[in-house]
């Protein structure tokens, strides 16, 4: 992956810095994932926690990818949110919590493909997008009306 249109060094470094604080945002929502994963018994809820966890790898992998095209160094760091959402011991409280992680991520990735964007990312975030904007229709669907 190679970016295929140079950006100014301020939109660059300011596309940067959103990617990480992205990376670390789906890094924290795939440990939340991971570790309320293991507290279902309910196995159709597992199976969509798991689910979920697996989309946030994959995204912190497309993430990796980008920010290393651009030349840069990707965040090691995982966001604040996993901390916040595992204080949270009810696990439909924790993933109504989650869904709200979502639903930022969505916001942040909205704003940003409304700006300028390298073409082999643009694709890429919008296919994020899409996916984050999935998984919290079916997470309202299998919580109950109280808890999302």
């Amino acid at each position: 992956m190679t970016p295929d249109s140079a950006l100014p060094v301020a939109q660059r470094n300011a596309l940067l810095a959103e990617l990480n604080t992205l990376l670390e945002a789906e890094r924290a929502g795939a440990r939340v994932a991971l570790e309320t994963g293991r507290a279902l018994d309910e196995p159709r809820m597992a199976e969509l926690v798991e689910r979920i966890r697996l989309d946030e790898v994959r995204w912190c992998g497309m993430l990796l990818r980008a920010i290393r095209a651009l030349d840069a160094t990707p965040s090691d760091l995982t966001g604040a949110f996993h901390g916040k959402a595992m204080a949270i011991a009810d696990v439909e409280q924790r993933l109504a919590f989650l869904n709200r992680g979502q639903a930022w991520v969505v916001r942040k990735l909205q704003s940003l493909l409304q700006g300028p964007l390298p073409d082999f990312l643009r694709a890429d975030l919008a296919d994020m997008l899409a996916a984050h904007e999935s998984n919290i229709g079916l997470v309202e669907a299998a919580l109950p009306p109280k808890a999302s």
